[in-house]
């Protein structure tokens, strides 16, 4: 089995509209509600693939139950922890145009106690060899700053696969203790060993120097270039982004790293789960919506 941890999780209200005018009344042409959270992204895509995950993480209030009804809805599994206190946060993206870049506005979330958090690795322990662990996205300030490291060596030696997707120094800490898949792009790639990233040649030197400091598997995105996995076996594999019209890049990391799991778990090959990352990271690019199993599979005959 799969899980996914979202610590966060939101509720993603889109709205578009012809024109956006500070200081004035604005009308919507359109509002569409999501589910939203970097591990709730992968279930939801996961899902989408048919392979089976449960999405894990904290809610709180209305907000958080309308964020597990949708899942529900979607046939997604959750176990989720309630918190006492706040509601699950309502983040806001503005598309005033087809053309306008989007604004978002994040809220902060409530905040996590520490008795949750103790919760969270009670449920953790339920785990077994063989399983796969997701944890993904930021990690709020009511939180320990190195909960990702800490739950990885809470669940050291126990046959469990973890990947990880987080930026700089809450990725370079996890390295140590081996994780199954780390996915940065090229950009936080680039800033992790301070230097400057122009080709897949340079995205593949420094994806080693990560699978030197301990990923077994470094899946580096770089958006409509394509993507670099340098895998377990120590070989590299590149691909160039499939042909297709850029709707939407919000969730198109979230997508590459299920399409990746679930090309793993089909097939326990690691250049076929890169081909499954790449085609499915892209579908969701292409789609309003996040990948579903047609798109990516229309997408693997490209390639």
């Amino acid at each position: 089995m799969i899980y996914t941890v979202t610590f966060n999780p939101s509720l993603d209200y889109t709205i578009r509209m012809n024109t956006l005018e500070l200081g004035e009344i604005n009308r919507t042409e359109e509002e569409v509600i999501f589910p939203g959270g970097k591990g709730i992204n992968v279930s939801i895509v996961l899902k989408n693939l048919g392979t089976e995950s449960t999405a894990m993480g904290f809610l709180a209030g209305f907000t958080g139950h309308e964020i597990e009804r949708l899942l529900k809805e979607k046939g997604v599994k959750s176990d989720f922890i309630y918190l006492n206190h706040g509601n699950s946060r309502i983040n806001v993206k503005i598309v005033p145009s087809a053309h306008a870049k989007e604004t978002a506005i994040n809220a902060r979330g409530p905040v996590i106690e520490a008795e949750k958090i103790q919760e969270l690795y009670d449920r953790l322990d339920q785990l077994k060899a063989g399983d796969m662990l997701v944890l993904s996205g930021s990690i709020p300030s009511s939180m320990p700053s190195d909960i990702y490291m800490d739950i990885m060596k809470h669940l050291e030696g126990r046959g469990i696969d973890i990947t990880v997707d987080a930026t700089r120094q809450l990725l370079a800490k996890v390295l140590p203790l081996h994780p199954f898949l780390v996915k940065p792009n090229h950009h936080e790639l680039a800033e992790l060993f301070n230097v400057e990233i122009r080709t897949k040649d340079d995205v593949e030197k420094y994806a080693r120097r990560m699978q030197e400091m301990g990923a077994r598997n470094v899946l580096v995105s770089m958006a409509g270039d394509g993507a670099v996995l340098v895998g377990e076996s120590g070989k590299a594999y590149r691909l160039d982004a499939p042909k297709g019209k850029l709707v939407n890049s919000v969730g198109a990391g979230d997508s590459m790293v299920a399409g990746f799991l679930a090309g793993w778990a089909k097939h326990q090959n690691e250049e076929e789960a890169f081909r499954w990352g790449v085609c499915t990271g892209s579908a969701s690019a292409f789609s309003s919506e996040l990948a579903s199993e047609k798109e990516v599979l229309a997408l693997l005959e490209q390639i």
